[in-house]
């Protein structure tokens, strides 16, 4: 039972760095509309069509995710600017945050809680 316990403690110490990793990575809705308004970050909705006409934050550059690859050229001149990657709730905009760094992005965050945590703290957005 000694070892099953000192595997959980292990499992949960691994879980823990990986999320202070994590979070390291993730900027608030709130920050994300400072850095926007002052025009030192842009943000990559990674939403589908269907989401992005629902309604985005404005000026965002919307790419969903399974087309990110396909588009980093475009990205290019983001390359040494913050980009916040955003989605619905955090998922697929952390998946986007790594193809990014992957792909040479040096600040490079997530918004975490996405637009619904956006959308709860009050914050605009606009529709197609």
């Amino acid at each position: 039972m000694r070892t099953f316990s000192k595997f959980i403690v292990s499992l949960f110490l691994l879980m823990g760095c990986s999320f202070v990793q994590a979070g390291d990575e993730l900027v608030s809705p709130k920050t994300a509309y400072s850095l926007i308004a002052d025009k030192k970050a842009v943000i990559i909705d990674v939403r589908e069509d269907d989401e992005w006409n629902e309604g985005h934050i404005a000026d965002a550059v919307h790419i969903p995710l399974n087309q990110l690859d396909a588009h980093l050229s475009e990205l290019q001149q983001y390359k040494d600017t913050a980009v916040i990657t955003q989605c619905r709730s955090g998922g697929r905009s952390l998946k986007a945050l790594e193809v990014l760094k992957s792909a040479g992005f040096s600040k490079v965050s997530s918004m975490d809680g996405g637009i619904v945590a956006w959308s709860k703290d009050g914050l605009a957005t606009q529709q197609k």
